[in-house]
């Protein structure tokens, strides 16, 4: 169960069940207390156990420590760095190292994240697709597909198989250790031993983050596909755990899913999924690799509409009718946890006319024509003499040292650390924030003023108020007199 509330310090998220209350004759809300050894509480990922759901103390401390400030960009709309820090007060202790806090507030790790979600976006849809089109060819009143229908499928194919390309091409600047990625290279730089057993760890922890990232963005639907999928294209299919939760699909989804590259040898010489992504890069798709890089420039349609889609921020996505699960949603309509809020979302008014973040309409693929191939051969390209520059929020030190003492904040909040409400933040903020004099001051001075003006003049008072009018002779005789030394209010 989930409320909301106007202020940012009471909380917003309150896990609990809903009971009748016999004596007062009415709803009675039961929040649950203690969830330290409840099964509901964690979900496993990869086996390591996240968080599933925070009590209302939790909470508080998040919102109030570990929430993204007002003074950043788009404070007010989801955005990654949103989910990211999420996803890091959700995630085991293990993982509250240094050197991977700094790792996953990268750039590069940021654009690997973004690209990630927008091919989750599409595979998601892909997957619902087979689905749809395996129900319409069982059963007695099965359908007839026509080659049509084949050429449609090979399209939505290649679409999916650039939009991994474009992970790969993120992937692979990580992989490679250049530039600020240097210091989480696996080799070292003297001796040129790999450390294999440290990298390992490091991978399977960056992939646990990963999939709890782009699940809770894509609006916490369809899990065990995106951990299947998220593991096949960083392990390749030898390393993928086969559950009961996964989906099976045949050869032909799979050629259809997995695309054109996909191939599965002995697994001494296979590589990753994305890694093959970019072995064959057909030419008509060369651009995709500079996208976020440079600014294209041709007439490939296709092409500038993956720029559009990459490089458009979250807050501005809506602008251009395009979804990425909850980016560029406004926070009013989501709780702490990032799960809908449906009356917001009521009171918001939505509906098929007026739908910007497509929360009423349904997400679906547009149908392609089907001689786009053809005509993507035959595109102009030009030079490119744009660079597309990048803006990232800072990271400072003091949020590095925050997040490794994660768990002694929360320790030190439950064992008797103050909890800022909204009083103590109130009057926080007047001790803190002082534009000027106190008020006594500003009183005492405008009274000693008034005293010094009105000491040689006639004062008529109005037993209505309490302000006193001058006569005109005064006034006069005032406007002559030197102003006193305090006439000006300090600032």
């Amino acid at each position: 169960m989930k409320r909301v509330y106007d202020d940012t310090y009471v909380p917003k998220y309150l896990s609990g069940k809903w009971s009748w209350d016999k004596k007062l004759d009415r709803l009675h809300f039961e929040p649950h207390r203690d969830l330290v050894d409840k099964k509901e509480r964690y979900m496993e990922t990869n086996g390591y156990k996240f968080l599933l759901t925070i009590n209302q103390e939790e909470e508080v401390i998040f919102r109030q420590e570990f929430m993204r400030g007002d003074n950043t960009f788009d404070t007010d709309t989801v955005v990654i760095n949103d989910v990211r820090d999420l996803v890091l007060f959700l995630m085991p202790g293990d993982f509250l190292t240094a050197k991977f806090i700094e790792f996953i507030h990268k750039p590069a790790v940021h654009r690997l994240l973004h690209a990630l979600i927008i091919y989750f976006e599409y595979f998601l849809r892909m997957v619902e697709f087979v689905l749809i089109r395996r129900d319409e060819l069982a059963g007695n009143m099965a359908q007839i597909q026509s080659e049509q229908t084949n050429d449609m499928k090979r399209i939505f194919s290649i679409y999916l198989s650039q939009y991994r390309m474009l992970v790969a091409r993120n992937y692979s600047a990580i992989l490679k250790g250049e530039g600020d990625m240097s210091q989480f290279y696996h080799m070292k730089e003297i001796v040129n031993i790999s450390s294999t057993i440290h990298d390992k760890y490091f991978h399977e922890q960056f992939l646990a983050v990963a999939i709890q990232i782009v699940w809770i963005t894509l609006h916490r639907r369809a899990y065990y596909v995106i951990e299947m999928e998220m593991n096949r294209l960083f392990r390749s299919e030898h390393f993928t755990s086969n559950r009961a939760e996964y989906l099976k699909f045949t050869p032909l989804e799979v050629s259809l899913l997995y695309g054109r590259n996909n191939r599965l040898v002995n697994y001494r010489s296979q590589i990753s999924p994305l890694i093959q992504e970019l072995e064959h890069v057909p030419e008509e798709d060369l651009p995709i690799l500079w996208i976020g890089e440079r600014k294209y420039r041709g007439t490939d349609t296709r092409i500038v509409e993956i720029e559009l889609e990459y490089i458009v921020p979250g807050p501005q996505l809506f602008m251009i009718d395009v979804t990425h699960g909850i980016l560029g949603h406004p926070k009013i309509l989501y709780d702490t946890l990032l799960n809908l809020y449906w009356p917001a979302v009521r009171f918001a008014n939505f509906s098929t006319e007026y739908d910007p973040y497509q929360i009423v309409r349904q997400p679906c693929l547009r149908l392609p024509n089907i001689d786009e191939n053809k005509i993507r051969k035959m595109s102009s390209k030009y030079d490119q003499f744009f660079k597309v520059f990048r803006i990232y929020e800072p990271f400072s030190f003091h949020m590095l040292m925050k997040w490794i003492r994660r768990d002694k904040l929360i320790k030190y909040y439950r064992t008797g650390g103050v909890l800022e409400d909204i009083y103590l933040r109130c009057t926080k903020d007047l001790n803190n924030l002082r534009y000027g004099p106190g008020v006594d001051t500003i009183i005492s001075k405008y009274f000693k003023l008034i005293a010094r003006t009105r000491k040689h003049s006639n004062v008529h008072y109005d037993n209505r108020s309490s302000v006193g009018t001058i006569s005109n002779l005064s006034m006069q005789k005032e406007r002559k007199k030197p102003l006193p030394d305090d006439h000006f209010f300090e600032e």
